[in-house]
């Protein structure tokens, strides 16, 4: 008896992007970080050394909040007017 022929699938390196991805929404679980993030929140990637100097992201915060009580107020600039 002689088997049919298959298609075989064709192999694409993993770097290689896909023509097309099916994701299963039946099988997604909910983020288990998001009760974490307050409403409003904004996720920003450190860099490593930026990081080191940091032990928190309420140490982060504090120092940009006092970064930016330093930092001259905005003064609308002077320029051509239209009548």
């Amino acid at each position: 008896m002689k088997k049919t022929p298959s298609r075989r699938k064709k192999k694409t390196s993993p770097d290689e992007l896909k023509a097309e991805y099916r994701f299963d929404y039946g099988t997604a679980k909910p983020n288990r970080f998001a009760a974490a993030m307050s409403e409003g929140a904004v996720a920003v990637v450190l860099e490593p050394d930026v990081a080191a100097v940091f032990k928190s992201s309420q140490a982060v915060n504090s120092f940009l909040r006092s970064a930016i009580s330093a930092m001259p107020e905005k003064r609308p600039k002077r320029g051509l007017t239209r009548r």
